[in-house]
């Protein structure tokens, strides 16, 4: 029976992408003399790469031109089979689309992600897994209402400017208009449990992150908390969502996939581990190889590792898990509580950080030569 290895990494952020890591362990088990099955399951956890990662699992790519965080047009991709769409906030919006040393803290929107949403329900999915993480905004998720059909306005009746600032003048908010979309299942893919306000909120918490100063924050917490009055107001009945867990992920686009769009949260490893059927890829396996860019107190937080961990040891029968990382700055005793058993990090290899990522391919691939020493070959 040949020996099979399952490599379900995510990315290394500003180094390697989760397919690069896969394919660099694959590389490095090989060069040992490793002659099995090595099994790539390119992972995220909402945040960027989630397209990629649903692709690598046998999605369909589909690109579109929509609104990017400051109004120019990008291209934005989504991932659609059998009705089902992955739908990645940071394609549309994300930091990285930003023009370079450029921030917009004020005034970055999230319509591209509602145009998004609209491309996949006209494409015919029927369940939209909306992975948040890595984005420029805090509106709130208003630019998203408003590219499907909202429509917000001033005291003098004016539309409202894009951006998380202008909330904080929003008199009227128009949903007449507002495309039906009771007919889709929503998930939101996130491993952020922040409400939308306060000091744990998105304002506060990811604001800084965005390029917002003190002053700013205040400025962003005053508008979320204006939107979240007048939305909840509009929606007579339904259930206020701004403390819900997830509500503030995403500059508070969580909040308006719960309160607008029914979304359920989510943790998105699981759903993305489901979506790849990563259960029936672990089968006959003798070896996980799990990761991400920083082992450290954040993974034990739901993040791929640790998702890729419980997975594993929930098959029957169940799957010893390693990891490979950049750094990694938790203890054994940490590692073994998430249900990893070693974890091997670059900088064991190569402590100078700006080196390491840069270099981060070939020691990634010397690191899978050691894994394959340790317990394959």
């Amino acid at each position: 029976m040949v020996e099979r290895v399952v490599v379900a990494s995510d990315k290394f952020k500003g180094s390697l992408s989760a397919i690069d890591v896969t394919a660099r362990v694959a590389a490095g088990l090989a060069l040992a003399g490793f002659g099995g099955e090595v099994v790539p399951v390119p992972v995220a956890d909402g945040g960027d790469g989630t397209v990629d990662a649903a692709v690598a699992a046998g999605f369909e790519r589909v690109d579109i031109e929509v609104g990017g965080p400051v109004g120019t047009p990008v291209t934005a991709s989504f991932a659609l089979l059998d009705g089902t769409a992955v739908i990645e906030a940071a394609q549309a919006c994300g930091l990285t689309l930003l023009p370079p040393g450029e921030l917009a803290p004020l005034t970055a929107t999230s319509r591209g992600v509602g145009e998004l949403i609209l491309a996949a329900e006209r494409m015919g999915a029927k369940r939209i897994v909306l992975g948040v993480g890595g984005v420029a905004t805090t509106d709130g998720g208003a630019g998203l209402l408003q590219a499907l059909g909202a429509r917000l306005t001033d005291d003098k009746g004016r539309e409202l400017p894009p951006g998380g600032a202008a909330l904080a003048r929003l008199a009227t908010l128009d949903l007449t208009a507002l495309r039906d979309l009771s007919g889709v299942e929503f998930l939101l893919a996130s491993d952020v449990d922040n409400p939308l306000l306060g000091p744990s909120g998105a304002a506060a918490v990811y604001g800084p992150q965005k390029g917002a100063s003190p002053a700013e924050v205040r400025l962003l917490e005053a508008g979320l908390r204006r939107w979240a009055d007048l939305t909840e107001a509009a929606l007579a009945g339904s259930v206020p969502v701004r403390d819900a867990p997830g509500a503030g992920a995403a500059g508070g686009i969580g909040f308006t996939a719960m309160l607008f769009l029914g979304a359920r949260m989510r943790p998105g490893i699981e759903l993305l581990l489901e979506l790849a059927s990563f259960g029936s890829r672990l089968d006959g396996a003798r070896l996980v190889i799990t990761g991400e860019g920083s082992l450290d107190a954040q993974t034990l937080h739901g993040k791929a590792p640790v998702g890729v961990a419980r997975a594993a040891a929930a098959h029957d029968p169940a799957v010893p898990v390693i990891a490979v990382a950049g750094r990694c700055t938790l203890t054994q005793d940490e590692l073994r509580a998430a249900g990893i058993t070693r974890a091997y990090a670059l900088s064991d290899l190569e402590p100078d950080l700006e080196l390491s990522m840069a270099n981060g391919g070939p020691l990634l691939e010397r690191l899978a030569e050691r894994i394959a020493a340790d317990w394959l070959v």
